[in-house]
């Protein structure tokens, strides 16, 4: 078993994407970095996606993470809203996949439920919680880095529970688990 790692945790959007980079040895969680990453100046959807991919790639070449740790989209009412947030994770995964990373993804409520024991709670709590679990200072206001930083954690506090998350190692593994997704 590995007993030092790195786990990127992304919280995917096309307005902004938030993500946190956590090191991990033995049981031993520090925060490396916590960013968010701005796409509102674009106004064409496919250069979103273009850049997400690009910079999720950037993110990995320079921290090199062990695991990726990605939130699912959640089931809202505008069908339209769910369906770019969709495009925006599966490009942050394609990137992962394309550096042979594995991922794993989580809905929002069992990441809640792994920080603060509450899949209800709010976003400041669960940056309350990081902070504490963490031992930092100060986390930033906007919560999108955050709820990044979230995922990654949750994902290490469910290492060794395959059954609780999807693990993609590779496309096939992706397509084989998700057939509906082909085109």
């Amino acid at each position: 078993m590995q007993t030092e790692k790195i786990i990127l945790g992304i919280d995917p959007g096309t307005t902004i994407m938030g993500f946190g980079m956590l090191h991990v040895e033995q049981e031993e969680m520090r925060l490396l970095y916590l960013d968010e990453i701005h796409f509102e100046k674009l106004s064409d959807h496919s250069l979103k996606l273009k850049r997400i991919f690009e910079r999720t790639l950037g993110i990995i070449d320079a921290y090199k993470p062990d695991e990726l740790a990605i939130e699912a989209p959640f089931y809202g009412k505008n069908a339209q809203s769910m369906l770019k947030l969709g495009r925006a994770q599966g490009v942050a995964m394609a990137a992962g996949l394309y550096r042979e990373i594995p991922i794993t993804e989580y809905p929002p409520k069992k990441v809640k439920m792994a920080i603060t024991g509450n899949g209800n709670a709010s976003k400041g709590q669960v940056a309350g919680m990081l902070q504490h679990l963490l031992q930092v200072e100060a986390l930033p206001e906007r919560f999108d880095a955050t709820d990044g930083l979230a995922v990654a954690v949750c994902h290490h506090f469910n290492a060794g529970k395959a059954k609780t998350r999807r693990n993609y190692r590779s496309w096939n593994a992706f397509l084989k688990e998700n057939p509906e997704r082909k085109g």
